[in-house]
């Protein structure tokens, strides 16, 4: 009996593979890291053949780890960075550069410039519910064709390939055989009609981006292709950006359920059900992860640098050996001593996007230690996730019971903690913190049949534990003071040089 899912999970900083059963059951998994380029200040890439190679090396690892045959694996389940943009050779299967990085800001002029002409914003909005922005494929797809010699000209006649990156994984583990997307990604790219579900192709035209270069668009939980692995031939059963497979893998299956992700960078998504909601806040409407005749769609906010600011801590200033270790510093002094750190690294996004704004230290004091930098650090993560909570609220008329969390940094029982207390609400995190995997592993599962629907699903969520809020009002009105005044010296910083 095939009762065995394999989920790829290609991120920002790392791939990851686990082999789950149908009970949720982790039997192993496999983490590799890879290299992060940084050509120019504000540019970030990834070498696509290091996404693949980490990625097959992980679900290999796994796969052999977990001792199942190869014939009882049900289906595999992809889960990816979103925005992140690839562009390969048809024929040849060569990436034409290096992938451009969700994170990076070197199309910010490009954007800007495309935001200053009469109603371009607003047809951007209305058909794709997205802002223009440097954060999203467009613009990136936009760069490579100009600055790649001879990519327009091979774009043009049909022999270039666009993909975010789990176009790219799909495309090398099928051979070349299918060149598709699932509608979550290709509704984070800025071509997207997510009413109609079809690529723009007023878009393409304006952006001068070739439609022949496009992946063919799926619904989530569908069939992708398959995998050769020992004899077998094992289906992709379903994909999903990394987001929205992790508001699935938390149950969110319905109106006003919501989850934030605690990753490199930090994503709110809250599931509005099958009428969009248009935000007057800054945040994304985009789509949730979907099977065949579903239609939900999603409000979403995007806090660029999450987690990424504690791997800089311990990367770049040497203020910690080990991610977990900002935890124990973090609870060695009573506050930051006045300290706010706004990580505006690669600029803001909801509800400011601001994409000029850069990192900012404010309030040291002769007095101040690495342990109250380390604290403002990871308090920064709980203010912009605040920030996303509130916006939503107001969009939406509808205020939160509970926020579900996962991710990485969700391990860290001081920010969970400060997250509860700087919303004033229930935090819940699950047993299973890894939910982009998990929600992979759903739609591929239910896809090949090992359960019914997602009510099915939904009884297998459980709770590891509870964060409730222990902090007063004045003390957190008090402290939200102090952490707008200290974005308010971030804003706009890169165009007044």
């Amino acid at each position: 009996m095939k009762r065995y899912l394999i989920a790829l999970d290609q991120g920002t900083t790392s791939s990851r593979a686990i082999v789950f059963d149908r009970e949720f059951h982790i039997l192993s998994q496999a983490q590799i890291e890879f290299p992060q380029l940084y050509p120019h200040p504000g540019w970030v890439e990834h070498d696509p053949m290091e996404l693949f190679i980490s990625q097959y090396n992980a679900m290999m690892e796994a796969y052999l780890k977990s001792g199942v045959p190869a014939a009882e694996i049900a289906a595999i389940g992809i889960t990816n960075q979103r925005e992140s943009t690839l562009v390969w050779n048809r024929k040849t299967g060569q990436p034409v550069s290096n992938a451009i990085v969700w994170q990076c800001r070197r199309t910010a002029d490009r954007c800007r410039r495309l935001q200053e002409e009469p109603g371009f914003v607003q047809v951007v909005r209305e058909t794709t519910g997205l802002p223009i922005d440097a954060y999203f494929s467009a613009t990136k797809i936009q760069w490579i064709l100009e600055n790649v010699p001879g990519a327009r000209a091979m774009a043009e006649n049909g022999e270039l390939c666009f993909g975010t990156v789990d176009s790219w994984l799909i495309w090398k583990l099928t051979g070349g055989a299918r060149h598709v997307t699932d509608h979550t990604n290709a509704s984070r790219t800025m071509l997207y009609n997510i009413h109609t579900r079809q690529w723009d192709e007023g878009l393409c035209r304006r952006l001068n981006i070739p439609m022949a270069m496009l992946p063919q668009v799926q619904p989530s939980g569908s069939i992708y292709g398959a995998v050769q692995l020992d004899g077998a031939e094992i289906p992709i059963a379903g994909v999903a950006g990394d987001q929205q497979a992790a508001l699935f893998g938390q149950g969110c299956y319905g109106p006003g359920q919501v989850k934030n992700t605690y990753g490199t960078g930090c994503f709110l998504l809250m599931n509005t059900g099958s009428e969009p909601v248009r935000s007057r806040h800054g945040l994304i409407t985009t789509l949730a992860a979907s099977r065949p005749g579903q239609n939900q769609y999603v409000l979403e906010g995007s806090v660029f640098t999450g987690g990424a600011v504690i791997q800089w801590l311990r990367d770049e200033m040497h203020l910690i050996e080990k991610s977990s270790d900002a935890e124990y510093y973090a609870s060695q002094v009573p506050d930051t001593g006045g300290v706010y750190f706004v990580p505006a690294f690669t600029g803001l996004g909801a509800p400011r996007w601001d994409m000029y704004a850069r990192g900012t230290i404010v309030g040291l004091t002769r007095g101040t230690g690495p342990a109250h930098i380390i604290r403002a650090a990871q308090e920064s993560i709980a203010y912009q996730s605040a920030e996303l909570v509130r916006a939503m609220e107001q969009d939406t008329g509808m205020p939160l019971r509970e926020l579900r969390v996962d991710g990485g940094a969700s391990r860290d029982a001081f920010l969970m903690q400060f997250q509860a207390d700087i919303l004033n609400l229930t935090v819940r995190r699950p047993v299973i913190r890894e939910t982009t995997a998990l929600g992979a592993a759903g739609l591929a599962g239910l896809t090949a049949g090992l359960w019914k629907d997602e009510s099915e699903l939904a009884r297998l969520w459980s709770c590891e534990r509870e964060f409730t809020p222990r902090m007063s009002q004045a003390e957190r009105n008090d402290k939200l003071r102090g952490w707008n005044k200290a974005v308010g010296r971030s804003l706009n910083w890169e165009e007044q040089q």
